[in-house]
């Protein structure tokens, strides 16, 4: 589907690692051809200090470790380790850092991550500059002190598409670590430790589960000190999920690549709908080829999932009366699910990052995110049509 938009190849063999790495019955007791769930939280030892495989459920538990081993293979790494929720993720990965550290990230960033950077990594002494989406930019903002390059991409919510390479090639050139947020994209469409990039973050809240239904994140690296790092982070800040939410995770992934299809399809034809409106002022989404980073897009992802911005012609009265009138698109935070979803994102994911920037980022009172679902095309469009008739 995505050849025919001129985007990468789909990778090949992504659904038989989801549905087949690390899930053998012949290796589990019973042979279940589905994973169990382990719920416990400890394990009998044969001695003081003397046991097998597990110890504590922060240190380690089967299920997790299954979707662990799945993520990993997924993104063509070596090692991923799972926590609670994206920001317990990327909470975790700022410990790497210490006080005096100073990192570079992407200035059109979720609004959580920007909270998270601001108002506590700073609490710790660690000091974050926002840059803008170019090599030079980002090269300016470098100090002695620097130590990591983070990005998302495309961004959330304008859509930029980073040139994932270059960015690489700079960390390198640098000695800097390269953290690419890949939960618009999932490795599915996207895989960053191919350009370069030391550490892959996921959402795993969003498409990887696909369902809204888990709250997860994830870090993924090939570096095994890194590795073993994101471990012990596990067992020492205790930020790790439940086995039930990693057996749903797991479950999930076995459909990732026909959702990511589906998702690409309908957001395709909402953005195609909506930049032919008359009440529309400007759509971003990478796979239009009025996106300032269209051919960008093409060069280093096999398509684009369900996610697109808008900005609507009118004010926060024509905006808040548009999202009023949807009636499949529910408004609400977060992305990646089944249903379609709308968000404000000055008023709702991006409500807390300073006015200033936002206004820098061009996150407006008529700016209007969308999670484009897998309900029927036509349905949508119909949706969004009635919707913009009430405005």
């Amino acid at each position: 589907m995505s050849n025919n938009n001129g985007f990468l190849p789909l990778p090949k063999g992504l659904s038989t690692i989801a549905i087949h790495e690390g899930q053998d019955p012949d290796k589990r007791t019973n042979r279940e051809v589905v994973i169990p769930i382990s719920m416990t939280t400890t394990y009998k030892q044969e001695a003081p200090g003397n046991y097998k495989e597990y110890e504590y459920i922060r240190h380690g538990n089967p299920t997790r470790d299954a979707l662990e081993k799945i993520i990993a293979k997924m993104e063509c790494a070596k090692h991923a380790a799972c926590f609670s929720s994206g920001l317990g993720a990327i909470s975790s990965l700022l410990t790497l850092l210490k006080h005096g550290d100073h990192f570079v990230c992407i200035e059109d960033i979720y609004g959580g991550t920007n909270r998270l950077f601001l108002e506590i990594a700073s609490n710790f002494g660690i000091e974050v500059t926002f840059a803008e989406n170019n090599v030079d930019a980002f090269e300016k903002c470098i100090r002695p002190s620097t130590k990591m390059i983070f990005v998302e991409s495309p961004t959330n919510p304008t859509l930029q598409v980073v040139d994932l390479e270059e960015m690489g090639k700079l960390a390198k050139r640098r000695n800097l670590m390269f953290v690419v947020d890949n939960t618009f994209l999932t490795p599915f469409f996207q895989r960053p430790i191919s350009f370069g990039a030391d550490v892959v973050v996921h959402s795993l809240s969003k498409y990887m589960n696909g369902h809204s239904d888990v709250c997860m994140g994830a870090l993924v690296t090939n570096d095994d000190k890194l590795g073993e790092k994101f471990h012990f982070f596990q067992k020492a800040i205790g930020a790790v999920p439940s086995p039930f939410d990693c057996y749903q995770i797991i479950r999930s992934l076995k459909t990732l690549p026909l959702r990511m299809k589906q998702h690409f399809k309908n957001g395709l034809a909402v953005a195609e709908y909506l930049e032919k409106h008359p009440k529309i002022e400007k759509v971003m989404h990478p796979a239009l080829p009025s996106h300032p980073q269209h051919e960008l897009a093409k060069r280093q992802s096999s398509g684009h999932s369900g996610i697109l911005s808008f900005y609507l012609k009118g004010d926060m009265g024509a905006s808040t009366k548009f999202l009023n009138s949807l009636k499949y698109f529910t408004l609400a935070p977060s992305l990646g699910g089944a249903e379609s979803l709308a968000a404000l994102n000055v008023l709702m994911t991006h409500s807390w990052v300073p006015e200033q920037q936002r206004k820098k980022l061009g996150i407006t009172d008529n700016l209007i995110r969308l999670s484009v679902g897998l309900e029927d095309e036509e349905d949508l469009i119909a949706d969004l049509e009635q919707a913009l008739n009430n405005v």
